[in-house]
């Protein structure tokens, strides 16, 4: 399922990248880091991907 927002897709990259090892935890604030811990690799990355196109910057 990709993100809805833009800042939904953001946060998914942050914590993808500290889950790869690519960035330290510390790093990490708020949303990246409640998706760090509660969602797998696989969930992080199909979060992640696709275009920000047409997407709007937050929800709500």
């Amino acid at each position: 399922m990709p993100a809805r927002s833009k800042a939904q897709q953001r946060a998914a990259g942050a914590a993808l990248s500290v889950k790869r090892g690519e960035t330290s935890k510390s790093k990490l604030k708020g949303a990246s880091r409640d998706m760090l811990e509660s969602m797998t690799e696989k969930q992080l990355e199909d979060f992640a991907k696709g275009s920000t196109k047409g997407k709007p910057e937050r929800l709500g």
